[in-house]
């Protein structure tokens, strides 16, 4: 059960991290998924785990790496568009 709700908090923090950029994370569902997770995963690197903790996540530093994810994503493929 955890692991569901582990992966249902991943796909909050990646579409909550596109919306807050106006970007679409490719992949739909399963991109949002993965973007929050490793979001989650790159926050916890940068800052310490600060704010709620839901699950074994904290919210704040996942949403915000969330966000750099999805730019350095959005410049990668933009790039690989002109390309």
């Amino acid at each position: 059960m955890g692991f569901i709700l582990y992966l249902i908090i991943g796909g909050v923090i990646g579409w909550l991290a596109g919306l807050i950029l106006g970007k679409d994370i490719p992949g739909g569902i399963i991109g949002n998924i993965i973007a929050g997770i490793i979001g989650a995963w790159i926050g916890g690197l940068i800052f310490s785990d600060m704010g709620p903790v839901i699950w074994d996540m904290a919210i704040i530093p996942a949403l915000i790496g969330a966000i750099i994810l999805v730019l350095i994503l959005s410049f990668i493929l933009k790039a690989m568009r002109k390309a």
